[in-house]
C-alpha cells in the first residue's frame, strides 16, 4: 500500500481520495479553507501543516485544485510540494489547468528527479463519487504504468493521451469545448421547442431514441426541464476551462468561434448571478434571449 498525499479535498477530490483510502492506501493532506472532510477523516486521513509536509510524508502527491494559479502555489509557493520532494517521488496533477503552464511545472518537478503526470478528469461529482471518471493523462509511459492502479480506483476510462506533459491537459480542454457546445445545442433545441409550443420534456424523450441522443441531452436536458441547477459542475469552472481553450487557440492561431459563443453565454449567466449554477444553467441565458422558458422555475 502506498503513502499518498492528496491536496484538494473538494466536491470531487474528497470522494476520489476516499476511493484510494478504501483500497487501503494511507492518505496525507493539507487544507486551507475548511477542515478535512468527514468522509476522509473517518477513514484515517492525516492532516499536515503544509504542502511541503505532505510531500515529505508521501510517495505520490496528487493535486485536485481549481486553476493554474492554485497549482503553482501548491507546488512552488512557500512550503510548497517542491520543497518537500526527494528523488523518486511522483507528482500527479488531476486539476484542469493551462497546458502551457503544465509543461513548465513538469519541467521544474522532473528536474528534482521526480516523476510528473498531468491527469485531468471528466465526469463531475457523480463520476468522482462512483469511481467512474474519465482520466486523460500526459507523461512518461513508465510513470503512467506506475500510477495506473491508482487511477483505476478513481475512474473507468483511463487513457495515456501522449508521453509529453501537457497532453492530458490539452485533451481536457478539447473535452470541455465539446461539452460546452453540446450544452448549447441542447439548450437551443429545448428553448426552440418550448417557444414553438411543443412540450420540451416530450421532445427530449423523442430525441433520446434518435441520432441526436447524447449524455448531455440525457443528464443536462433533464436538469433544464426539472430546473435543477445546483452543481454538478459550476459555470465559473467551465468559464475557466473555456478561457484556457481560447487562450491556447490564440497561441496556436486557431479560430474557435462556437467556443467563444458558448463562453459569452456563460458570461451572461454569470452576469445574472449564476456563476455557481450547474453548467446546464446556460439554458437560462438563451431563455432570456428568446423570452421563453423551457419550464418554470
Amino acid at each position: 500500500m502506498a503513502k499518498i498525499g492528496f491536496i484538494g479535498l473538494g466536491i470531487m477530490g474528497s470522494p476520489m481520495a476516499a476511493h484510494l483510502q478504501d483500497a487501503g492506501h494511507e492518505l496525507f493532506t493539507v487544507t486551507h479553507r475548511s477542515p478535512v472532510p468527514k468522509v476522509n477523516a473517518d477513514k484515517g486521513a492525516v492532516s499536515c501543516a503544509s504542502a511541503k509536509e505532505v510531500a515529505e510524508k508521501s510517495e505520490i502527491i496528487i493535486l485536485m485544485v481549481p486553476d493554474t494559479p492554485q497549482v503553482e502555489e501548491v507546488l512552488f509557493g512557500e512550503s510548497g510540494v517542491a520543497a518537500g520532494l526527494s528523488k523518486g517521488k511522483t507528482v500527479v496533477d488531476m486539476s484542469s489547468i493551462s497546458p502551457t503552464a503544465t509543461k513548465d511545472f513538469a519541467r521544474r518537478i522532473t528536474a528534482t528527479g521526480c516523476g510528473y503526470l498531468d491527469a485531468p478528469v471528466s465526469g463531475g461529482q457523480v463520476g468522482a463519487e462512483n469511481a467512474a471518471l474519465t482520466i486523460m493523462v500526459g507523461g512518461a509511459q513508465e510513470t503512467f504504468d506506475k500510477i495506473k492502479p491508482l487511477f483505476e480506483l478513481m475512474g473507468k476510462n483511463i487513457t495515456l493521451v501522449g508521453t509529453n506533459n501537457g497532453d492530458g491537459q490539452t485533451c481536457k480542454v478539447a473535452n470541455q469545448i465539446i461539452v460546452a457546445l453540446n450544452i448549447e445545442a441542447v439548450s437551443e433545441a429545448l428553448v426552440f421547442a418550448a417557444k414553438a409550443g411543443a412540450d420540451p420534456a416530450k421532445v427530449r424523450e423523442a430525441l433520446m431514441g434518435g441520432f441526436a441522443s447524447s449524455k448531455i441531452l440525457e443528464v443536462h436536458g433533464e436538469r433544464m426541464i426539472k430546473r435543477t441547477f445546483n452543481p454538478g459542475f459550476r459555470i465559473e469552472l467551465h468559464q475557466k476551462d473555456l478561457n484556457l481553450a481560447l487562450q491556447s487557440a490564440r497561441e496556436l492561431n486557431v479560430s474557435l468561434p462556437n467556443t467563444a459563443t458558448a463562453q459569452e453565454l456563460f458570461n451572461a449567466c454569470a452576469a445574472m448571478g449564476g456563476s455557481g449554477w450547474d453548467h446546464s444553467g446556460m439554458v437560462k441565458a438563451l431563455e432570456k434571449l428568446a423570452n421563453s422558458k423551457v419550464a418554470e422555475d
